[in-house]
């Protein structure tokens, strides 16, 4: 069948799975900030979705410094134009130079491409990316089809399904 809802070629990632994967990003990022010995000055999470690999990123490189970036960019799972709702402190950021912007998903790169007008110098970090965003994003750990939907721990929760042949 090729008719398809775009969520149903899903991604199913559990918290175990999404932690394994935020590891692999901070070891790939390991050591390559601007600073001293290849250090990050702060971590930003995209709000909501990097939230925990940010945190997990920040925890893995001991990063102390961390702020959110608050874009909305999508209504449920209907993509709009992005928006800031809250940006992280001022004097922090600058330009971005050796700030480590840490989402879940790059998607069309929307979002990012917000976000990097803002602070062009930021190194962008994703831990799942898709071929129509991945311009937007330095580091990412892997890559899934544009149409496949990711079905993130966050979102979900586990429920009784009835047998396909009865109780």
């Amino acid at each position: 069948m090729t008719d398809r809802l775009p969520h149903e070629k899903g991604f199913h990632v559990s918290w175990d799975q999404i932690h394994r994967d935020a590891r692999a990003l901070a070891w790939r990022l390991d050591k390559q900030g601007p600073g001293e010995d290849g250090a990050w000055r702060a971590v930003v999470a995209i709000t909501r979705g990097g939230m925990a690999p940010a945190m997990i990123v920040a925890r893995e490189l001991d990063i102390r410094t961390i702020d959110t970036i608050s874009v909305k960019s999508y209504d449920w799972q209907k993509q709009a134009e992005p928006e800031v709702l809250k940006a992280p402190d001022a004097g922090l950021m600058q330009d971005g130079t050796g700030i480590l912007v840490v989402d879940d998903l790059v998607d069309t790169g929307r979002t990012l491409e917000l976000v990097r007008r803002l602070y062009p110098k930021a190194h962008f970090a994703t831990v799942y990316a898709k071929p129509q965003g991945r311009a937007m994003v330095d580091t990412y750990i892997t890559e899934v089809s544009q149409d496949t939907w990711i079905f993130f721990p966050w979102d979900m929760a586990l429920q009784y399904v009835r047998p396909y042949r009865g109780d």
